[in-house]
């Protein structure tokens, strides 16, 4: 197992030619470039408060900070779309919050897209500026999150409601 830090440097990595030969010569620039990544890689910690267990190994770092160093790792890689693929599973209603505000974290600091897989529909509505639904793999409806929420196809089909006779005081979860 490799520690925090280990794995933010490993997403930094690329190779090339000049790399590889500089890595195998171990010339000043192959040192002047492994400081940068690592000055680098303890700022994106930093940045998710992490730098306390930069040295702990981890895979002994409890479920919702693993979840943050895969976040971090992937920002290593300087992306420019983010994937995000049911980041809430398993995580209980305290976690879930603090990723919540971790990707809006993200959103605004890296300014980059996110493209997020989800069906905890708190973080979908407290995170997305336009939300495309699917049933069957097929768009059921898209849109903003105050007009998901209002869709009657998308109340039918996650809640069952029948929309042909709507209930005035009835409001919707999603």
């Amino acid at each position: 197992s490799r520690t925090v830090l280990e794995n933010v440097l490993i997403a930094m990595t690329t190779t090339s030619q000049a790399q590889t030969l500089g890595a195998l010569l171990r010339t000043p620039k192959f040192y002047q470039t492994e400081a940068h990544k690592k000055q680098r890689a303890m700022g994106l910690l930093a940045m998710f408060d992490m730098t306390a267990v930069a040295n702990e190994l981890a895979g002994n770092l409890p479920y919702g900070q693993q979840r943050r160093l895969e976040i971090v790792r992937a920002l290593a890689t300087e992306p420019k779309i983010l994937f995000l693929d049911e980041p809430a599973a398993g995580m209980n209603p305290q976690e879930t919050q603090a990723l919540t505000d971790l990707i809006q974290q993200v959103q605004t600091q890296f300014n980059i897209t996110i493209i997020l897989i989800e069906h905890d529909m708190n973080l979908v509505m407290a995170i997305s500026q336009r939300i495309y639904v699917l049933e069957y793999g097929k768009v059921l409806a898209s849109g903003t999150p105050s007009e998901i929420q209002q869709h009657p196809a998308v109340i039918k089909a996650y809640l069952g409601e029948d929309v042909s006779c709507p209930n005035e005081s009835y409001k919707s979860p999603i």
